[in-house]
């Protein structure tokens, strides 16, 4: 289940909502395949006709979602609320543990919609009849339930990052208290929102957000019964994948961990320099660099399996302009003094090239002394890291002319539409549920915006209260036509760089301040969207929409209750965390959020970007991202059957963004296991990857993520005053200190070996 708005560790958007594609004439197998959209389908005690019945009037739709509804089919059950709580609290553990980890698994919600199918189906059996225990069959509604319940937390809370932040570099701790309010004020802003926007977003025909049809061909597809499968059940081969998976990555994870960054070509001369540098995996540009560790491959794009080539394509073109080509020019001619620093790093440096010690220029309140900065220096940044943020200037601005030069009459037509166009069916099945009333949703904004001014000034946040009426303002200004552009076109603008900005003019001086402004103004927005998206796809299952209100809640809570427990264990428990003493729990993710306080908030855009600024130029991408894709609009315009029509430059720009805390190698691993699944076997073993490409994608996270917490367990239970980490493994190919064995690509040009 894609989430609208994906955020990543590098503060910026990057647009998830390509990674999950849809076939609009059902082209997964037309007779009896995974749509199910010729003749007639038996599905929930209910025959449908559809050359008889009435459909929506959108083409996608019609083929994917079914024109009918059971209304007596329960929902409120035992296996909804059992299983739907145990797999929140799961992914957000999950999810939560990884996030502190060098290399960031996230498990998708498309685990929870295959593992609780048997475990349901097992339950089905095994309980006694109950209307709640056990009401019969488990139904697609149950299980659509129990999958946005867990759609609500397994994107971490991104107040954590906050809490980390101010913990561990900025030495406040929130406590419990204050970081529990901080994580269900962000969280459930948004959901307040959401509920104004029914009317405009969930039941117009209209509005489609066509992620949400993927999700449904998959539900359908497990409790369809298909007449002509052959092979292994999508079950049984997820058993298979997963238990291989899980026993591989005891290879890469702990015993042989420079699987992970295979950087064969460095060890040909590891005393070279520039070689170290190019081919270096960990610290390095990772030319020629391999990796047989899947978490690093989806650690930061989600995996490669479930995003259609065409978006691969575009991200390749990106990376390789970016990491590849840009990067190498800018350091070998020291643009910026890029010498003076490594190639490769999130961190930032002082003019000589040293560590920059921020504590050396804050008062003891975390607010920046300008005396102490004059004296210290200014902040300077890694050529990659400087460029990544013209990289995410000109992603903001692409997006907006994208949209308008490629979608922009579709969604003024649609729009229109959805204030004038009659119901259609599926608005007219929806009318057999009450609705939830509208009070609901404003009393959970109210109180959440309530509580929020006591997190301010009930902590040492140091946002003063027009600051955070306006990043709420911000979101909810911004919610309603992103929104449209998200439903329509899969495309959702980030506010994260504009709230950092704004508020870095406004506020400088404030890196707590500067972070909790941009979480309240770009989590809110980004958190209703992903809302009313969900609410979509209760909308097109016939789901009732109570029943969607309760479980959206339980989830949000559920699962921003156990990151940020997960969050302070680990800092509890992990000596060093955040360190590269602690490795892999080096919080790669984390530390560039830090970084993006001191740059947006501590010093701020003003004397970073502007004035004298030698990074003033990346400014200009601003400009560069909003003219950019006009040529390519109006050559794709003369030349319609051009290879142009496939050039996505959003895309280019802002997945190449999340790089630091990404490493290249992260990217051209990610490209070529997307060329191979979702262009080489689709294209030559189409059948095959119609059965069970997202399901081996499932099961590889899946072996990871628990191959992972079961190794964590086994270091931690192994250790002791000597050995602090537990036990592993000492060898060459478990190295702590040179990951990648080449000790000089995180060196910067003047150091000595």
């Amino acid at each position: 289940m894609a989430a609208i708005g994906e955020r990543n560790e590098y503060d910026h958007e990057v647009h998830r909502a390509n990674s999950s594609e849809y076939h609009p004439k059902g082209d997964y197998n037309e007779k009896g395949g995974e749509y199910y959209n010729e003749g007639d389908v038996e599905c929930n005690n209910e025959h449908v006709d559809s050359e008889e019945e009435e459909n929506s009037p959108i083409e996608e739709v019609a083929a994917v979602v079914p024109a009918t509804d059971d209304p007596s089919i329960p929902v409120y059950t035992f296996r909804v609320f059992s299983l739907g709580i145990i797999f929140t609290a799961l992914l957000a553990f999950v999810n939560q543990f990884f996030w502190f980890r060098a290399m960031a698994l996230q498990l998708s919600p498309l685990v929870v919609q295959l593992l609780s199918f048997p475990l349901a189906k097992l339950m089905e059996v095994i309980i006694p009849r109950s209307k709640f225990f056990n009401p019969g069959a488990f139904s697609m509604k149950e299980h659509v339930l129990i999958t946005v319940m867990a759609n609500c937390s397994y994107q971490t809370a991104y107040a954590i990052d906050i809490i980390t932040v101010q913990r561990i570099w900025y030495k406040q701790d929130l406590g419990w208290g204050g970081g529990f309010l901080l994580v269900m004020t962000t969280q459930l802003i948004g959901y307040g929102m959401a509920g104004v926007l029914r009317p405009y977003l969930v039941y117009p025909s209209s509005m489609v957000f066509p992620a949400n049809l993927v999700n449904i061909s998959l539900f359908r597809s497990l409790h369809v019964k298909d007449l002509n499968w052959t092979g292994p059940s999508r079950i049984k081969w997820f058993l298979m994948v997963f238990t291989c998976m899980f026993v591989y990555y005891w290879l890469p994870g702990f015993l042989f961990p420079v699987l992970t960054y295979f950087s064969w070509a460095c060890w040909i001369n590891p005393n070279n320099r520039t070689l170290s540098q190019l081919t270096g995996g960990y610290s390095g540009l990772g030319m020629l660099a391999l990796s047989f560790d899947w978490a690093t491959i989806t650690s930061y794009l989600s995996s490669p399996l479930i995003v259609p080539y065409w978006a691969t394509a575009n991200i390749t073109v990106g990376f390789v302009l970016f990491a590849w080509f840009i990067v190498p020019v800018l350091y070998y001619t020291n643009v910026w003094d890029s010498q003076s620093y490594p190639i490769v790093s999130e961190k930032l440096f002082t003019v000589d090239g040293s560590r920059y010690n921020v504590s050396m220029v804050l008062n003891p309140d975390v607010t920046v002394n300008e005396t102490l900065y004059e004296e210290y220096g200014p902040v300077r940044l890694t050529a990659l890291f400087a460029f990544s943020y013209g990289i995410m200037f000109a992603g903001l601005t692409s997006v907006l002319t994208h949209t308008v030069l490629y979608h922009g009459k579709d969604i003024v037509r649609q729009f229109k539409r959805s204030r004038s166009e009659d119901e259609d069916i599926h608005m007219k099945l929806m009318r057999a549920y009450p609705e939830v009333p509208s009070w609901w949703y404003y009393g959970i904004f109210l109180a959440a915006f309530g509580v929020s001014f006591g997190v301010i000034y009930g902590w040492p946040i140091h946002l003063p209260w027009w600051g955070l009426i306006l990043s709420i303002a911000l979101a909810a200004i911004f919610i309603l036509p992103i929104g449209i552009i998200s439903a329509i076109t899969n495309q959702t603008p980030g506010l994260n760089v504009i709230t950092e900005f704004i508020i870095g003019f406004a506020l400088p001086g404030h890196p707590i301040a500067n972070v909790t402004f941009k979480t309240y103004g770009y989590i809110s927005m980004v958190q209703g969207l992903t809302f009313v998206s969900d609410l979509k796809l209760g909308h097109y299952t016939k789901i009732p929409p109570k029943a969607m209100f309760i479980v959206q809640i339980i989830g949000t809570v559920v699962g921003g209750f156990v990151n940020l427990a997960t969050a302070r264990w680990l800092m509890d428990t992990i000596p060093n965390i955040c360190t590269k003493a602690a490795f892999p729990f080096v919080c790669n993710s984390a530390s560039t959020f830090y970084s993006a306080s001191v740059i947006w908030g501590a010093i701020g855009p003003a004397k970073m970007f502007a004035g004298n600024s030698p990074y003033s130029s990346m400014l200009y991408f601003f400009l560069i991202g909003l003219v950019l894709p006009i040529p390519f609009f109006l050559y794709s315009r003369k030349y319609p059957n051009s290879w142009v029509k496939y050039v996505h430059i959003p895309l280019i720009f802002n997945a190449t963004g999340m790089m630091p805390p990404a490493v290249p190698l992260n990217f051209s691993m990610w490209c070529a296991c997307g060329f191979v699944f979702m262009y080489w076997i689709r294209k030559y073993r189409h059948e095959w990857w119609t059965k069970y490409n997202y399901v081996t994608s499932a099961a590889l996270d899946s072996g990871v993520a628990i191959a992972g917490i079961v190794i964590f367990g086994v270091q931690m239970g192994t250790a002791n005053s000597d050995q602090p980490y537990g036990w592993s493994p000492t060898w060459w190919g478990n190295d702590p200190d040179y990951v990648d064995h080449c000790p000089l690509a995180g060196l910067n040009m003047t150091n000595t070996p």
